[in-house]
This record gives structure tokens, sequence and C-alpha cells, in this order.
């Protein structure tokens, strides 16, 4: 694998102190019976593939009543980015701490120990320090749906419990209906309304196994991950929650005539534009996503009744977040790989005990700053360099000063895109600009409709930018 150095790796934090003032402050529920305040739990919550069409970030045909009530119960993060806009990559760069340059994840199939053997994952270092740490689902890469039920690309020695439940929406694959037949069901817009409950699917098993283990482990100080798979595709879920989206309803995103006249070839992912696919079928293919999403909530809702129930919320932690956005038609284009917004930007949020609720940092921040913001608010030492920033100064004040960009790669065949995002702007350079260059102004153009990086008024803010990107991301030695 080859090394790489940057300006920006040099001057990153090492995060791992005892506990901080911030954290110390915040735990706020009872005293054992020694006087020392009780350890954090950790409730870390992952969605596959989910963009941020959410109540709490703002979509609000979207149906979302528990992930937006998460929201109110902590920090909402506006400006949160994937590292990688695929999973693998994504999941081994944030459970690392490490950006995918250093783990060399690019694709779907090789495990990052293969490049980092010694790395101490996120899930690993609460195992290390007398934490019960226990997966149910999918953390570490699995493919979807053929894997669902293995272990997939898990890592056996961070946890000391895994569950691999499987459904009927894996045992009725044969039934989804394929809207891109040419294309394997995990990578197409393929979908199934069945019938029966919540239960009866693996997400809904998930939940119960996780709530479970709520029950079995409350006096232990745990690190319980839950990863979701939806909503994922095949969008399969049960039909009520398809029905609550009727057809003529569904809202496509905005399009903008000759819209990819400015863009590089190498920017696009969906080719051709749709798939081909017609705008009734873009509608079936929007109306299961939201309806797998809807899903999804509803079982973040149980796993906060359950934490609520078993009056753990006031010791434990929760993190919400996705492996990486989503697109549903803008620009033509659908899933993910690619570098624009809805593909790069994730939804992401941290509850923290006795910490500020219902609050919005509209501040760029990076999945790559969830392992060093859990070591910290926890005072655990994850002795090695982590690569992200902690949060905890946002979750104290999410206004606070902050100037810390976030960056997102993908790879295209032999070439490499690569992107940064400030709070005004994003731009990117496709093979160091040698196949194309792109800067959107989202103060203006918040859809990313116009390229204005080969304007003459903007080459000031293209220069600053290309020098921001240079240092975020490594340069051969």
């Amino acid at each position: 694998m080859v090394k790489y150095i940057s300006k920006f790796s040099r001057t990153l934090v090492v995060v791992g102190v005892m506990f901080s003032g911030y954290a110390e402050a915040q735990v706020s529920s009872g005293k054992k019976e020694s006087g020392q305040p009780k350890k954090y739990n950790v409730l870390f919550i992952a969605a596959d593939d989910l963009n941020n069409d959410i109540g709490a970030f703002g979509n609000t045909f979207v149906k979302t009543p528990n992930i937006d009530r998460l929201a109110q119960r902590g920090v909402r993060f506006d400006r949160a980015y994937t590292q990688f806009p695929l999973c693998s990559p994504s999941r081994s760069s944030l459970l690392t701490g490490q950006r995918p340059d250093v783990t060399g994840i690019y694709e779907l199939q090789t495990h990052f120990r293969k490049n980092l053997p010694d790395i101490v994952t996120l899930p690993q270092l609460f195992k290390n320090n007398n934490y019960y740490s226990a997966r149910v689902g999918k953390i570490f890469h699995y493919g979807v749906p053929g894997q669902i039920g293995t272990d997939g690309l898990d890592d056996a020695v961070s946890w000391d419990h895994k569950i691999n439940p499987k459904g009927r929406d894996k045992t009725e694959e044969s039934l989804v209906k394929n809207l891109t037949p040419k294309r394997a069901l995990g990578s197409a817009l393929a979908y199934l309304a069945t019938e029966g409950t919540d239960d009866e699917h693996t997400d809904g098993i998930i939940t119960n196994e996780a709530i479970k283990l709520l029950e079995e482990k409350k006096n232990d100080p745990f690190f319980l991950a839950v990863g979701f798979f939806r909503p994922h595709s095949p969008y399969v879920a049960p039909k009520k929650y398809f029905d609550q989206y009727p057809l003529d309803k569904i809202p496509l995103p905005k399009e903008v005539e000759n819209d990819l006249d400015d863009v590089p070839e190498a920017a696009l992912f969906t080719k051709p534009s749709h798939w081909g696919l017609t705008e009734p079928e873009r509608r079936e293919a929007l109306r299961a996503y939201y309806a797998t999403i809807s899903f999804m909530d509803a079982q973040v809702g149980k796993l906060l009744d359950a934490l609520d129930r078993l009056k753990l919320s006031d010791n434990t932690i929760i993190v919400f977040w996705s492996d990486h956005g989503y697109n549903v038609g803008q620009h033509g284009q659908w899933m993910k790989q690619s570098l624009f917004e809805n593909s790069a930007r994730v939804p992401l949020i941290i509850s923290v005990p006795g910490g500020l609720k219902g609050k919005a940092s509209g501040r760029t921040v990076e999945l790559l700053d969830i392992y060093p913001t859990l070591a910290e608010l926890t005072g655990l030492d994850p002795h090695q360099k982590l690569q992200g920033k902690s949060l905890t100064p946002l979750l104290k004040n999410p206004a606070a000063k902050w100037d810390k960009p976030a960056y997102t790669q993908v790879r295209r065949d032999k070439i490499f895109g690569r992107s940064v995002r400030t709070e005004r702007f994003r731009y990117t350079e496709w093979d160091e600009g040698r196949a194309g260059v792109e800067l959107y102004d989202h103060q203006s153009d918040p859809g990313e409709f116009k390229n204005l990086a080969k304007e003459n008024n903007h080459v000031k803010t293209v220069n600053e930018l290309a020098i921001l990107l240079k240092n975020g991301f490594p340069v051969h030695e």
C-alpha cells in the first residue's frame, strides 16, 4: 500500500485523555456505591445507504418520527460527510479512525486488517477497556443482500458477542421486483412490499436482539452496535410502510436542463441518466426507498423506548449515523459512489446524557470524527493516532469556532475523485484535475447545478480550495 503524508494529518490531535471537563460534567447519572460516576454506555446505531431525507434534516415528506425524536435528545450535525461513498471503505475508515488512503480500502472485497493488522478499532477500544462490546447486524461491511445472516467482512477481535439475524426480506428475495434488471440486487433499484410484521424482517429481528442485550447488560458498561440493513437496496419492508407514500404524491428531485453540460464525465456514476428509468419508475423507486427509511426509523424508536424503559438513557451516549449518502435522481444519478452533495453528505446525531438537546451544528464534520469523540467522552486512550477530530467542542457549543473542512473521495476505475467541503463551497478534482474540476457555491446553489470552476471571477476561490484539498489529502512520499 502506498504510504501518504499530509500537512493536515501532521497537525491532528491524539485523542484519548482521561475524562475531559466536558465529559465529566455531563455524567448526570447516579453514583455507584463507591462514589465513582458510572461509565458511559454507548449505543451505536448505523443505517445503511441512508441520505438526509429525514424530517429532522429538513425533508418533511419522509416520515421519520423516531430519528426526529432522537435529534431532539442531542445535537444534529447538518454538514456531516462520509470519507468514501461506498460501504466498506466508509465503514473501515470510521471504525479504524483512519482515512481511506491509510486503510487502503477502496472496494468491497478487501479486509482492512490486510493493510492494518494491528489497528485498534472503535469497538475494540471499548472491549479492551472492560466494556461489553457487542454487534447486532451490519457494522463492518456486508454484501447486501447476499451476506445477510453471515459474518460478512466482520472483525472478530472487536467484539465479545455478535449476532447475525436473517429475516423474510432475505428468504423471500426471489419475489423482489428489479427496476434495473441488468444490475445485481444489492446495486439496483429493486423493491418488495411484504406481508407480515416488522419482527419478521432482518432489521426487526436486529432490534429485538439488541433490546435483549440491553436487558441482559443494563448493569454493565457496554458498547452496543446496532447495524440496520435498510434502506439499502433491495428496498424491502412491510407493505404498511409503502402505503404511507402514494405513488402520485412522490416528489421527484429538481432537475435543470443541460445540468450536466459543465460536469466532468468522471463525476457521473449513473450512465445513462436515471439508468433510462421513466418518471413513473423513478417514483416507484423513491416510494420504496422512503418506505424502507420509515421502516428502519420504527426500529430506532423501539431502541429509544427500551433505553428509557430500562432507565439507561441517563448514562448512555447515542450515536446515529449512515455510512454515506444516497442519490435519488439528483443530476440523473442514483445510489452512491459520487461526490455530489446528496451522496457525500450523511445524517449524524450524537446524544450525550446531560448535554445539549435539540440543537444543530452547521460546521463541516466527518464520520472520521466519531472515534475520537467517543474516546474523549468516555476517557479512553486509543494509544494510536486518529485522523479525525473530537466533536466535543461542538457538542458543548454547536456554533463554536471550527476551521476543519470535510474530505470525501471515490475511485473511478484507476483514477480518484477527491473533494473538499467547506461551509460554503464544494471543490472537487478528478485525477488531480486532469479529468475535470468542479466548484459549487452552496450559498447560492445548494443543488450544485452550476459548476463555477472555470469562471474568471472564481479563480481565487479555486486556488484557495485547491491548496486546502492538497493539505487534506495525502501526497505521495
